[in-house]
């Protein structure tokens, strides 16, 4: 079942977007056309179009509802997406509903980050980790990833 399109709002306008989870290109505001910053959802049936065919590279959170160390994480990575627009895909995998993915991926512990380009997986940690430690972790590998404009 396709997931709807999350609204986000613009960071340079402060209107709502719709942005759809799957793409080509870069999600921009259709009232004064900045780049959005892109979250969103995927499954088992369109994680291939939301992460493997994104242009951008892609932080994958795999998270569950009942995990509160996810529950700490998620507006950290919410934060780390909002102020990279156009340098970073968030997209979250909820591991109770796509088991097949997180077994693709060897999830074994959540909250698990994984940051992908083109598909591939180029870092991952695991665990609820401060914010200054998160945005490190993505800042210094975020700069090896080919979709990357730094």
């Amino acid at each position: 079942m396709p997931t709807e399109a999350p609204i986000v709002r613009c960071p340079n306008c402060g209107r709502q977007n719709r942005v759809p989870p799957a793409a080509s290109g870069l999600p921009h505001c259709g009232v004064c056309g900045a780049t959005l910053p892109w979250l969103t959802e995927a499954g088992e049936a369109d994680y291939p179009a939301v992460v493997e065919q994104s242009a951008l590279p892609v932080l994958v959170d795999f998270w569950a509802p009942w995990c509160g160390p996810c529950r700490v994480v998620s507006p950290i990575v919410e934060q780390i997406a909002q102020e990279r627009p156009g340098r970073l895909k968030l997209v979250k995998i909820n591991t109770d509903t796509a088991p097949n993915v997180s077994q693709r991926f060897g999830i074994r512990g959540i909250p698990t980050l994984v940051l992908l380009d083109h598909g591939k997986e180029v870092a991952r940690i695991i665990g609820a980790h401060p914010a200054p430690t998160l945005n490190d972790w993505v800042d210094g590998h975020l700069g090896k990833t080919a979709g990357s404009a730094t």
